[in-house]
């Protein structure tokens, strides 16, 4: 290699360790609350819910009328007991595996596993039960209030 090659290769190299260095030394920008609503993952307030899950209220009120989202975090060896909606529910697994079971006899060992990315719909007044098993499941639920649980035993 010539000496001017080798010069042009350190160069070129220098300067883009030099960019790249640059491109790392960029700040971010606080988001305008005008144009955007942000909640990163340290900001979010869980409560406990009644089945022992935790939920945090993204959007919305499931209590209420008008479309809501929750995040439902569930701890390892926690499941609801069957019970079903009034309205649709849209679910998306957002980490771990969440388990997911139907009808009114609860058997933890017939539900379908889901994992992150797993989309699931629950059809309003249909029975179902769900939860986490071995590891922690977060899902995203979507729908339209008000959302009570309502026991499977109260179905007619």
């Amino acid at each position: 290699m010539t000496r001017r090659r080798l010069l042009r290769s350190l160069w070129i190299a220098g300067s883009t360790a030099t960019m790249f260095t640059w491109f790392g030394a960029v700040n971010a920008a606080e988001p305008d609350p005008k144009v955007m609503s942000v909640a990163l993952p340290k900001d979010i307030k869980w409560t406990l819910g009644e089945a022992g899950n935790y939920e945090s209220v993204l959007y919305g009120d499931p209590s209420k009328p008008g479309l809501y989202i929750v995040l439902t975090k569930w701890t390892p060896g926690k499941m609801s007991r069957p019970h079903f909606h009034p309205n649709d529910r849209y679910i998306t697994v957002i980490s771990g595996t969440w388990w997911a079971g139907k009808g009114p006899k609860f058997d933890p060992n017939s539900t379908t596993p889901l994992g992150p990315g797993s989309y699931m719909l629950h059809p309003a007044g249909e029975i179902h039960y769900d939860g986490a098993k071995d590891v922690e499941a977060i899902v995203e639920i979507k729908g339209i209030g008000p959302a009570p649980s309502i026991p499977a035993a109260e179905k007619r």
